[in-house]
């Protein structure tokens, strides 16, 4: 068996970095973290090594990490932030691996909605006690997301705040330029909700908030639809309004609108409009969401 903190993997070359990897047999059960993402401690990774004698720790860098450290029905456990967290799940959905989540981040948005305690010690004890539960995440384009996908203005204002989270400064322009010169597009929804308009941002969530925890709704990862909220991100004024609720820890923004839950959806626009999933852009529209209710199997209270 492989030492329990597996392979040391540093900023080696890719190639190396996969030898790497590769070396260390796939275990049945592993705790995943990646180096230097928030919370991740020495002290921290003592403490679960403690609390998991029978499990693996080990780095993680990427998502095509994670199939190479895992067997197909391995339990998985993740510890670290929005970003970890996703990293992971993300690599995880649709497979037959079960997934712990140790929320140890700023916002813990995916955590949060699904009921996951912030506090460390609780959650290794729902990790040891809790019960495995189907969990959707939505899919665009193929692309699985958590939180939410974002299509015009709002997108660009969740990768902003994503940016300015990180602390990366330089590309700040480009998205400040988006937000404050986007522009109002035409729309045409096809699917389980059918209908046209005009709109500077349409979003479709999975959770209640979404990067640096802006409120966009009520949706909840243990039910089978993902919910657009037809006011989220309709005009740069309710844009300001959650990105200030978002400052104000715990604080949520009341939509005053309607929203609408569904499993599938095209989305067409003219002109054709970039697109965000999980606050990375990767296309432009057309588009086709869905809701995949059972992509994730994670232990829940």
């Amino acid at each position: 068996m492989a030492s329990r903190g597996g392979p040391v993997v540093s900023a080696a070359a890719p190639a190396a970095r996969r030898k790497a990897i590769a070396a260390a047999p796939a275990a049945d059960r592993v705790v995943l973290y990646k180096s230097g993402a928030a919370g991740i401690t020495p002290e921290v990774l003592d403490r679960l090594r403690q609390a998991f004698p029978d499990f693996e720790v080990r780095e993680v860098k990427g998502r095509q990490d994670v199939p190479a450290l895992t067997t197909r029905k391995a339990t998985v456990i993740v510890a670290g932030g929005d970003g970890t967290i996703g990293t992971v799940a993300r690599a995880l959905a649709g497979s037959k691996r079960r997934l712990a989540i140790l929320p140890l981040g700023t916002y813990n948005n995916f955590a949060r909605a699904l009921g996951v305690p912030e506090d460390l010690d609780a959650a290794i004890a729902l990790a040891r006690e809790g019960h495995w539960r189907p969990v959707t995440l939505g899919r665009v384009n193929g692309r699985w997301f958590l939180e939410a996908a974002a299509i015009g203005m709002f997108g660009e204002a969740i990768a902003l705040g994503e940016k300015a989270k990180d602390g990366e400064l330089g590309s700040l322009g480009p998205h400040l330029r988006a937000v404050a010169g986007a522009e109002p597009f035409e729309y045409t929804l096809r699917g389980d909700l059918e209908g046209s308009g005009r709109a500077v941002s349409l979003v479709f969530t999975n959770t209640p908030t979404t990067g640096t925890r802006m409120p966009v709704g009520s949706s909840d990862p243990t039910e089978p639809y993902l919910e657009l909220a037809v006011r989220v991100g309709s005009s740069r004024t309710d844009l300001i309004g959650r990105m200030l609720a978002s400052m104000v820890r715990d604080q949520h923004q009341d939509d005053g609108g309607i929203s609408f839950r569904f499993r599938k959806l095209e989305v067409h626009t003219r002109p054709r409009v970039r697109v965000y999933a999980d606050n990375k852009q990767f296309g432009r529209t057309p588009v086709k969401i869905e809701a995949v209710p059972g992509a994730l199997k994670v232990i829940l209270p």
